[in-house]
């Protein structure tokens, strides 16, 4: 897959290429059996990735910042099919009391959980700290799935165990995670202001949701645990990740036009690596427009993988002394 195949469409060797739409990828797929949770899933290619589950039978739980987003999305849900499965929860990943929360919702509901589809994430912002003092694109898009997967991998595991059917985390990733700090990621400075820039913080976040899902890949093969993790690049969707750099997003999307997809296009990855059976026991890998594609050296390395994993379960517990 390259950029002749991206500008075309044309497939790669999974038969989909970049102008598949999540119902193509996902034709005639039976998720009846499953329980998903998406984070972010009111809106973009988050709703799109939630709608499409649903309509595959999936019961889909939606995490939501915004619960009245949130509500709205499900009704969108269910005004296009009638029988979807749909739930809404609160959920603020840029908050550890939140996440928690959310988990402990999501438990009270007493559902299996075979797919978790972390999805949100927020782009090129203006420095600023979360609730606990952590620099927002990487609290949001690694800190907060980072406890959030943590906090649901026993619901996973168990779920695995008693129903034989492989589980299966996906993150969401970016091309952009080429683009970060020397080294990857800035361990010693994580929260400071100074260096900070806002295109390679979203880079680091995006480098360690590939990180993440590997360390997870490598602890589930040494553990024999039947769940999957994986990382996919959606594409370049204009949608409100963009609200920070809105004007420049348009003028680059004014000389680049051909290489922008739609919605249904940029959730048809996620979807392809959440439910496709050819995908079964794939794990590790990361995907752009439907196919396995080689992320950057930094993504590559494994003990950066586990350094960033100490890293994360070090900076929660330090958050929350």
């Amino acid at each position: 897959m390259g950029i002749f195949s991206l500008i075309t469409g044309r497939p790669g060797s999974s038969g989909f290429g970049s102008a598949s739409t999540a119902e193509q990828v996902t034709h005639g797929i039976d998720a009846s059996h499953l329980t998903v949770i998406i984070t972010g899933g009111a809106a973009g290619i988050g709703l799109e990735t939630a709608r499409v589950l649903a309509l595959r039978g999936a019961h889909v739980i939606i995490g939501a910042r915004n619960m009245e987003a949130g509500n709205e999305a499900k009704q969108l849900i269910l005004n296009a099919h009638k029988r979807a499965r749909v739930e809404i929860l609160k959920l603020d990943l840029c908050s550890f009391a939140s996440i928690r929360e959310f988990v402990q919702n999501f438990n009270a509901l007493d559902l299996p959980l075979n797919i978790l589809i972390n999805n949100a994430g927020i782009m090129f912002c203006p420095y600023q700290l979360s609730q606990e003092g952590i620099e927002t694109q990487f609290a949001t898009n690694h800190i907060g799935h980072f406890l959030l997967t943590d906090l649901l991998l026993d619901k996973m595991k168990n779920t695995a165990k008693a129903t034989g059917i492989e589980g299966r985390i996906v993150n969401l990733s970016s091309i952009a995670h080429h683009y970060t700090y020397s080294g990857g990621i800035r361990f010693e400075k994580i929260n400071e202001k100074s260096g900070y820039s806002d295109k390679m913080a979203y880079g680091q976040s995006k480098l360690a949701n590939i990180l993440h899902a590997n360390e997870l890949s490598r602890r589930f093969q040494e553990e024999g645990v039947n769940i999957t993790a994986n990382s996919v690049h959606p594409g370049l969707i204009m949608t409100n990740l963009f609200k920070y750099s809105a004007f420049l997003m348009k003028f680059f999307m004014f000389f680049s036009f051909f290489l922008w997809k739609n919605v249904p296009q940029g959730a048809a990855t996620t979807c392809y690596v959440a439910l496709l059976p050819d995908l079964k026991g794939v794990s590790g890998k990361y995907f752009v427009d439907c196919n396995e594609m080689i992320p950057s050296p930094l993504a590559r390395d494994q003990v950066l993988a586990r350094k960033l994993w100490d890293f994360s379960d070090k900076l929660i517990s330090s958050s929350q002394a």
